[in-house]
């Protein structure tokens, strides 16, 4: 789409807007210039981002800056420009507005579901869907992505069952009502195993009596029995807690409660509560989360541990960090280290300032809490960290750029 084609469809967008007596017809054909000239406008945004990622070390910072956004949603414009940049076909098709951003996106997943040596071929056989991709719906033309996916593993030879074991996935997350939810695929031989477990367990737990608030629902009694089963299951297979009470699991499965005492802040309603699943509970179920707790507590000031249990500086004996450093990190860092990541501390890896191969110590002074993707940029692409006294963080890029932290603080996510 060229300038004049541009402004040709503002102009029209422009008329029917002014038109108090406009038709359907002209109403919906508004819509379509719009479509357009949004899909040219994304398709400006990734040839700027892929000229920006040729100059700059981390412009996903500069893409989060310039957008408002967080890092983590810069990361994924940055992956669609990235896509684009190697389907030059379906970016043409795109600056003409005869595909979406959401076409993009399911090449962008289609990619990311086959090994690094077929991601060449797939991109081909991409290219000459464009066509494909211009008269289809996204759903649509995700479906026939999967198929060809599916169509080049059935091909090359590989075993199924060889790639569902290489499939076997567990994500968590917690939804806009607070609730923790847990998203999980198994292989077949592994699912029989589980699922077996499951059964009996539901069959052993609740064949006499059902646990309380559970749905009449056929379905979802089912569903319902079957996560209350797995959380017994995970507790060692106690049928004597009731469901949601805390107070009678087993010790190590109890949850940590990691009481934070902010030195420097005396004058704060109270001390900063973090649990180990950071999820709203309601004060009747926090007082007996406490109460059943394994409860710590970490005193900081400015950046500085003041005090926490265990052993916190490990030396060379280990190279991992142990649970007693994990929570005195956890005190300070409620996401990653590197700045406007939005990561959660849960999700990230302890990385030691001074490598462990440089002689770097396992001692919280030289710990530092980052997602996979940025721990891959500090060892593989020449990012380099430094600590302050107060653990000001100072993060030097290849390209000269230089990002610096002020002390890390729990509130600031």
């Amino acid at each position: 789409m060229n300038q004049q084609q541009l402004l040709e469809r503002v102009r029209r967008i422009a008329d029917v807007r002014a038109d108090t007596a406009a038709t359907k017809q002209m109403v919906t054909a508004g819509l379509v210039d719009v479509e357009q000239i949004v899909a040219w406008a994304e398709a400006q945004r990734a040839g700027l981002i892929t000229r920006l990622t040729a100059i700059d070390s981390f412009p996903e910072a500069a893409i989060a800056e310039t957008s408002r956004c967080s890092v983590n949603q810069a990361a994924k414009s940055k992956e669609r420009a990235d896509t684009l940049t190697s389907m030059p076909g379906l970016s043409d098709s795109l600056a003409g507005g005869r595909v979406t951003t959401g076409h993009i996106d399911a090449a962008t997943r289609a990619t990311k579901n086959v090994d690094s040596d077929r991601r060449d071929e797939l991109l081909g056989r991409i290219e000459q869907l464009v066509g494909v991709a211009e008269h289809a719906t996204i759903a649509e033309f995700d479906r026939r992505l999967k198929l060809e996916v599916k169509q080049m593993e059935s091909d090359d030879g590989e075993s199924r069952f060889e790639r569902q074991l290489a499939a076997v996935r567990l994500r968590t997350w917690t939804d806009g009502d607070g609730m923790w939810n847990l998203l999980a695929k198994f292989d077949p031989a592994t699912a029989l195993a589980l699922s077996g477990k499951l059964d009996s367990a539901v069959q052993t737990l609740f064949a006499e009596a059902t646990p309380e608030h559970c749905p009449d629902d056929p379905v979802e009694k089912n569903k319902f029995l079957a996560a209350h089963a797995l959380t017994r299951l995970l507790d060692g297979g106690s049928s004597e807690t009731a469901p949601g009470d805390l107070r009678g699991r087993a010790t190590h499965n109890r949850v940590d409660c990691l009481v934070v005492i902010d030195a420097d802040a005396p004058d704060q309603a109270g001390p900063v509560a973090e649990f180990a699943i950071p999820v709203e509970v309601p004060l009747r179920v926090l007082a007996s989360l406490v109460d059943g707790a394994n409860t710590r507590t970490v005193v900081i000031r400015n950046g500085v541990v003041l005090h926490a249990p265990g052993n916190l500086n490990l030396g060379r004996s280990t190279r991992l960090a142990n649970r007693a450093q994990r929570r005195a990190l956890r005190s300070l860092y409620s996401c990653c280290a590197i700045p406007g990541c939005a990561v959660p501390f849960d999700r990230l890896k302890i990385h030691h300032v001074i490598w462990w191969r440089d002689g770097g110590t396992t001692d919280l002074g030289n710990l530092l809490p980052v997602c996979s993707k940025h721990h891959g940029k500090i060892h593989h692409d020449g990012w380099v960290v430094t600590l302050g006294p107060r653990r000001q963080l100072t993060l030097s890029l290849p390209d000269g750029a230089v990002k610096n932290t002020g002390p890390p603080s729990i509130r600031a996510a």
